[in-house]
């Protein structure tokens, strides 16, 4: 049996909205008041995994909005658009949809690659970034290709390019989502909880949320032979001029840490960087006070509204 969209509503102090935004509907919960701080998700998850964050920026004085990227949760699941170029469109025109003119962007794993193409994709939007779990994209790429415990780490990317194949495995039971959860987090702390891995399996078997999640590794994987991957890299050459926090998990097991070096170089505006022991992929949940703290400090010094020039 499958759930729907209904399944990611999370009551809470959060108020939960569809947004209309490059062509496509875009569930996003929000909750808070100032300067504006997008949310974006990873896998195998929805906007829920933001919410420890959502409440301490609230309390801090920011405007916290956690969406569902495209293909997840209750956004619309499109048969195409996975590409990282509508992606970071998709994140700009939710900006704009929320009434903002720019942002902070932090994201987690699949949203901190999001949240790095940004500056360079759609900077008039983009404030700042906030990536956890995830280097610079070119640092991941080149890893992928020279770190032996990046290239183990890997080995799920190819099952993903399987038509079919990995849309049944995801759907088939929550046991696919907890042991990718488990695997990917430290083993010094007690993540997922039941809650969690309850939550995250039941929001993968919406309908087409696999087939989405997908598309994600499959465009990222096959465009690498491809015009709009060499494009892609071309783009991200480009130095990110915006201030720039990243946070990664000692042990964490999708992006390894020795993999995650490197991203200052791509940098050349303001640049911090944290290594968390005791945590793996899963940051915002894994280590929740911990990334609080080092969040709402960045955002101190980055995200006071610009002042207009006279």
């Amino acid at each position: 049996m499958s759930n729907d969209a209904s399944t990611v509503l999370v009551d809470g102090p959060w108020e939960h909205r569809l947004v209309a935004a490059n062509g496509a509907r875009f569930h996003v919960a929000e909750m808070g008041e100032g300067p504006l701080v997008l949310l974006l998700h990873g896998f195998p998850q929805f906007w829920w995994a933001w919410r420890h964050q959502m409440t301490a920026l609230a309390e801090a004085g920011y405007r916290a909005a956690a969406m569902d990227l495209r293909g997840y949760g209750g956004s619309d699941k499109p048969p195409r658009g996975y590409d990282t170029f509508t992606l970071a469109a998709d994140v700009a025109s939710v900006i704009r949809s929320l009434g903002e003119t720019e942002a902070v962007v932090a994201g987690h794993g699949w949203g901190g690659w999001i949240a790095w193409s940004m500056p360079t994709m759609q900077p008039s939007v983009t404030r700042a970034v906030a990536a956890l779990g995830m280097p610079h994209p070119l640092v991941l790429r080149r890893a992928s290709f020279t770190d032996p415990g990046q290239m183990r780490a890997n080995a799920y990317l190819g099952g993903l390019q399987r038509p079919f194949v990995p849309e049944r495995q995801m759907t088939s039971g929550p046991g696919y989502v907890e042991r990718l959860l488990r695997h990917w987090s430290s083993p010094e702390n007690a993540w997922p909880g039941d809650e969690e891995a309850a939550r995250y399996g039941e929001a993968m078997a919406i309908p087409f949320v696999a087939h989405s999640a997908a598309e994600y590794y499959r465009w990222v994987v096959r465009s690498q032979l491809r015009l709009d991957g060499r494009r892609f890299s071309a783009r991200l050459r480009r130095p990110v001029e915006v201030p720039v926090l990243h946070l990664h998990g000692v042990d964490d097991g999708a992006v390894v840490a020795s993999a995650a070096t490197g991203s200052r170089r791509h940098v050349s505006g303001p640049f911090e960087e944290h290594f968390l022991e005791g945590a793996g992929h899963f940051l915002p949940e894994e280590a929740p006070q911990e990334v609080n703290r080092l969040l709402v400090r960045w955002l101190a010094h980055t995200a006071a509204p610009r002042t207009p020039a006279t």
